[in-house]
């Protein structure tokens, strides 16, 4: 039997979309309540690595993301030339195992419209424009007053709610969020057929400049800067500011270049980090995904942390028999330390760039991806 018969989860992105599937497919009742009006994903698209692949098989949406996306096997890394030099292409490990492809690129918004869907086939009572205002637990559950009005009775509460996590300050938890000292601009645009992989230029004018195929037609590129407020500027004025600094890379980056032209396709964020420490649970309620750990996307393994902590958390609490301290316990062991490490380990890249440090990267991606290809 499992440890629990219904569960509430706040939270519609991948990690909470990603524990609703897995326990809804279990036989669990699950409610998920998302703040937003409707489906939403920030961003213009995402590189899914191997190991986050991995579990989006688990939840039986494997063939919905390649058919959205673009799998590749490589990495490229270029000079930051006037030519764009290939220095090398380096194979990348196929961290999911060797049935998947190492890597995905797609639209951030088509994976959360697939888990979505997917949720709500699985049976999960979706509630969009709806949040928590109240929760109170016990020993055996969990009182909980929505937005709505409405009220229920939970065994568990997951809380997947993002890095400034509503549910983790109502619980009183302390968690500093540091700003990492870079900025991201990022844009969604056509693919030229010379873009077949992830091609990353450290150097230059800015610290990254790279790009990402999401599709037969589609791509995002990024450049990564010295974070600065960039919230004054208008859309056609971030697609300049963007424009100008990819004038510094060339190869591939001078189509790409002349391809951005739609302002609304552009944004801009801070790199932000955040660990929590051990446990991420208080009583029955836990955090998961970036409401307990969130890094910047030098390995790209944000995405992946989460689904690992929804696959996880799904598999403890239907395959134990009560919710208690070995069950927390459990979930403590296979995910703090593994997340951990993924989070130090993209700092200190960062770091590296921040500093102009030659760190070994080619090194530390060896070590993450021996890791994360170990099933969490």
């Amino acid at each position: 039997m499992a440890a629990v018969g219904n569960v509430l989860v706040i939270g519609g992105g991948v990690a909470g979309t990603a524990v609703a599937i897995g326990l809804a497919g279990a036989g669990v009742a699950v409610d998920l309540v998302e703040r937003q009006p409707g489906v939403t994903a920030l961003g213009s698209g995402i590189t899914v690595q191997g190991n986050a692949l991995r579990v989006l098989k688990g939840l039986g949406v494997w063939d919905e993301v390649l058919a959205a996306g673009y799998a590749f096997d490589s990495l490229g890394m270029r000079a930051p030339d006037a030519h764009g030099t290939l220095l090398a292409e380096v194979p990348d490990a196929r961290t999911g195992g060797p049935d998947l492809p190492a890597t995905v690129g797609m639209p951030r918004p088509e994976l959360a419209r697939i888990l979505v869907d997917r949720a709500a086939a699985a049976g999960v009572g979706l509630r969009f424009g709806t949040t928590v205002t109240t929760l109170t637990q016990d020993d055996a559950g969990v009182d909980v007053t929505l937005s709505d009005g409405s009220r229920g009775r939970y065994d568990v509460v997951v809380a997947a709610d993002g890095i400034r996590s509503a549910t983790r300050a109502g619980l009183g938890i302390e968690l500093e969020t540091k700003a990492v000292g870079m900025g991201i601009w990022r844009a969604f645009g056509p693919r030229p057929a010379s873009v077949t992989r992830t091609d990353l230029i450290h150097g230059g004018e800015s610290y990254i400049a790279g790009y990402c195929p999401t599709g037969e037609n589609s791509l995002y590129a990024y450049i990564v800067e010295r974070a600065q407020d960039r919230s004054g500027l208008a859309p056609e004025q971030q697609l300049a500011t963007m424009r100008r600094l990819t004038q510094a890379y060339h190869g591939p980056w001078d189509e790409i270049r002349e391809n951005l032209t739609d302002p609304s396709k552009v944004n801009y964020t801070w790199f932000e980090t955040h660990l929590l420490d051990a446990p991420w649970n208080r009583g029955r309620v836990v955090l998961i995904g970036d409401a307990a750990h969130t890094c910047p996307p030098t390995l790209a393994q944000g995405a992946a942390m989460a689904l690992e902590d929804a696959a996880v958390l799904a598999e403890l609490l239907t395959t134990h028999e009560q919710v208690d301290d070995a069950l927390w316990n459990a979930f403590t062991e296979r995910r703090f330390a593994r997340a951990g490490a993924v989070v130090e380990a993209s700092n200190r890249m960062a770091g590296w760039l921040l500093n102009g440090e030659r760190g070994d990267v080619p090194g530390l991606m060896r070590d993450i991806s021996a890791l994360v290809s170990v099933p969490a």
